[in-house]
């Protein structure tokens, strides 16, 4: 593919963006997969551990206390159903990644309209947790759109999907 000088840094970005949001499929399927494993109790044991030398400097430490709280008033029901949504999150965006990976024609406009209903998902949550990482996955989804529409766009004008 012979890019100019703009296009090749777009399309360098889309790759990079795609291939990390594939690292990130993987790691939400391990993670799901762990989930749905492991105990509560190890769970409350590991964030105590993760947690303790934060809460014995800053008792007061918000992150630290989230934590401690979150995983004492995680019940089986929640950890079935963080467990199916990483998993399921996971896989859909290991698929529509190795499509974009493949140029596969398909996987375009299917991952723009799935990562835009992540992004509405997210918001939504958003809303109620206030969560930083949130904010950044969703920042990092609307760019990975961008990117998808511009590569989508670039690729269909010059007929280069993958057959």
């Amino acid at each position: 593919m012979n890019l100019n000088s703009q296009e090749s840094k777009i399309h360098f970005a889309f790759d990079v963006t795609i291939f990390l949001k594939g690292i990130h499929a993987i790691l939400e399927i391990i993670g799901g997969i762990l989930i749905y494993f492991i105990s509560k109790e190890y769970i409350v044991n590991l964030v105590l551990s993760i947690t303790k030398d934060e809460l014995s400097e800053d008792p007061a430490s918000i992150l630290a206390q989230y934590l401690v709280n979150a995983t004492n008033n995680f019940s089986v029901g929640s950890q079935h159903f963080v467990a199916l949504y990483l998993l399921s999150h996971g896989v859909i965006k290991l698929v529509l990644v190795t499509g974009l990976l493949r140029k596969k024609l398909w996987a375009y406009p299917a991952s723009i309209v799935v990562f835009s209903l992540f992004i509405i998902y997210q918001l939504h949550r958003l809303y109620y947790t206030h969560s930083l990482w949130l904010l950044l996955f969703t920042i990092l989804d609307v760019a990975i759109i961008w990117l998808t529409a511009h590569e989508y766009t670039y690729m269909k004008k010059r007929d280069l999907f993958a057959k």
